[in-house]
C-alpha cells in the first residue's frame, strides 16, 4: 500500500501535496520499493508503474511536470508550458532542465525529486499559485529558493512553505569549505553548523535551519516542516548519502 506523507501547514483547502515514501511499489532492491526517479539505474518499466500507481492513488489530475534536476538555480514556469505527451502519459521522458517549477495555472503538477536533498513546497495564501523546489545544499546555498519565490506574484508574507523529508543536522556531515559558501551568502548562516572534527575541520549541517533563515530573510513567516531525516529513516525514505544507489520520492503540489 502507499503511504504518502501530506504536509502538516496552514495552506488553503484547494492546495494538493504530499511527498511519496519507498513504501507501495514493484521496484527491487535497492530501489525498492516506490522509486520515483527514472535515471537512478532501476527498470524503466518499474519506474512507470511506480509512477502510474501514485498518479491513480493521489487522483493526479494531469501529468507532473517531471524535471531534469542538476543542482541548478533554474525555475521554470510551466503555466505557458505545453507538454508533447507520447502515447502514454505516465511514459513521458524528462524533458524540462530546472530545479524548480512554478505555476498559476489549476491542476498543473509541480514536482521535484529527493533522496537527502530538501524538497521544498509553496503555495499562496489564496490558493492560486504553487511551487516545488529541489534544494540540495548547492542549489540552496546559490539561490534556488529565492528564484522561486521570485516567480510568486503575491507578496512573500502571502506565501506559505513547507519543508519536506531531507537529510537532518544529526546526519549530514560537511566540510568547511561548504560553512563558508554558506556564510558568504549570509553570515547567520554560521549558527547551523555544528563542529564535530576541529582536526579534519568537520561540521553537521542543518539544511532545514538555513531554509529557514533564507525564506525569513525574504519577508516569508508561514513556514512549516523540518521534521523528518531521510539517512535515518530507513524503513520510509530513500538517501543517497546512505545508500548511493538508491531511489527517489517525489515531492508534489497543485491546486484545484
Amino acid at each position: 500500500m502507499i503511504k504518502p506523507i501530506y504536509p502538516y501547514w496552514s495552506a488553503p483547502k484547494n492546495i494538493r501535496a504530499f511527498t511519496t515514501t519507498r513504501i507501495g511499489g514493484v521496484s527491487i532492491a535497492p530501489f525498492d520499493s516506490l522509486n520515483m526517479g527514472s535515471k537512478t539505474g532501476d527498470s524503466y518499466p518499474n519506474v512507470v508503474e511506480n509512477r502510474r500507481r501514485i498518479i491513480q492513488s493521489e487522483q493526479i489530475p494531469s501529468e507532473p511536470y517531471w524535471l531534469n534536476q542538476t543542482h541548478s538555480t533554474i525555475v521554470v514556469d510551466i503555466s505557458s508550458i505545453k507538454l508533447q505527451l507520447p502515447n502514454s502519459m505516465l511514459d513521458q521522458k524528462t524533458i524540462i532542465e530546472a530545479d524548480a517549477s512554478y505555476t498559476h495555472q489549476a491542476k498543473q503538477v509541480s514536482v521535484v525529486l529527493t533522496a537527502d536533498c530538501m524538497p521544498v513546497l509553496f503555495c499562496s495564501s489564496k490558493g492560486d499559485e504553487v511551487a516545488a523546489a529541489h534544494a540540495g545544499w548547492r542549489g540552496l546555498c546559490n539561490g534556488i529558493l529565492e528564484n522561486t519565490v521570485s516567480k510568486f506574484s503575491c507578496a512573500p508574507s502571502d506565501i506559505i512553505v513547507w519543508m519536506g523529508p531531507a537529510i537532518s543536522a544529526k546526519k549530514f556531515e560537511v566540510g568547511i569549505e561548504v560553512k563558508k559558501q554558506f556564510e558568504k551568502v549570509a553570515n547567520e548562516a554560521s549558527n547551523a553548523f555544528k563542529l564535530i572534527n576541529a582536526t579534519q575541520q568537520k561540521y553537521l549541517a542543518d539544511l532545514y535551519l538555513i531554509a529557514k533563515q533564507r525564506l525569513t530573510a525574504l519577508g516569508i513567516t508561514q513556514i512549516f516542516g523540518g521534521d523528518y531525516c531521510t539517512y535515518t529513516e530507513q524503513d520510509k525514505f530513500y538517501s543517497y548519502r546512505r545508500e548511493h544507489n538508491t531511489g527517489r520520492m517525489a515531492s508534489m503540489i497543485w491546486f484545484e
